[in-house]
């Protein structure tokens, strides 16, 4: 069941395969493809536990349930949260062998501060009643899908990008948004979960 987390019950379908580089040959290319392959081949919760902790997999298994609730689409909905976890992991094995350059560690704090932005704002909106505004996420998320594409645009393949895409334009769907901050509607346990999740990512230092 997917409510078991199945992206850790078959890691190996889920996480890195390697990507081709256009740079020159080098020890560190060949430490990180190296890295990579054995990523995409083990099924062991230790390693996704490398890049996404705990709570973090709570939230995904909410985003998860929003999605099909709204989409009626088990499959589509499978499909977006294992691209978001390849990107997530995939940039944690990029971050951890240190191959942005300064002006990209630059780009990498902006995403950062503006993935910590919308999840203050998504808080808001659920613990301030009446504040919602259904397009301020969407434009928080689309501004963080360009900026997490300038960031990896030199280290990932097009297939990835559009993963990026992908997620990013899924879930600023304003419709299924409009519906996860409905007082009333069901979706509303999912969106107190999330924001939970949120808080401790927050109150951590995480995000």
């Amino acid at each position: 069941m997917w409510s078991h987390r199945p992206w850790r019950r078959n890691f190996r379908q889920v996480i890195l395969h390697p990507e081709p580089t256009m740079e020159t040959f080098s020890s560190k290319d060949l430490a990180l493809q190296a890295q990579k392959k054995i990523l995409s081949r083990m099924a062991s919760k230790s390693m996704v536990n490398m890049f996404i902790d705990e709570t973090s997999s709570e939230i995904l298994d909410e985003l998860y349930r929003v999605s099909k609730e709204y989409t009626k689409n088990k499959t589509e909905s499978q499909k977006v949260i294992k691209n978001l976890i390849k990107i997530a992991v995939k940039i944690g094995v990029l971050f951890r062998h240190n191959r942005f350059s300064p002006e990209e560690l630059v780009l990498a704090e902006d995403f950062k501060n503006k993935l910590h932005n919308g999840a203050m704002t998504a808080i808001s909106f659920y613990e301030v009643e009446f504040t919602f505004e259904k397009d301020v996420l969407p434009d928080i998320l689309m501004e963080c899908k360009k900026l997490l594409l300038r960031l990896v645009e030199k280290h990932l393949t097009p297939k990835s990008h559009g993963r990026i895409q992908h997620v990013f334009n899924h879930f600023a769907d304003s419709e299924m948004l409009n519906q996860l901050y409905d007082p009333k509607g069901s979706l509303r346990p999912h969106l107190q979960k999330m924001c939970h999740g949120l808080n401790k990512l927050i109150d951590e230092g995480k995000l």
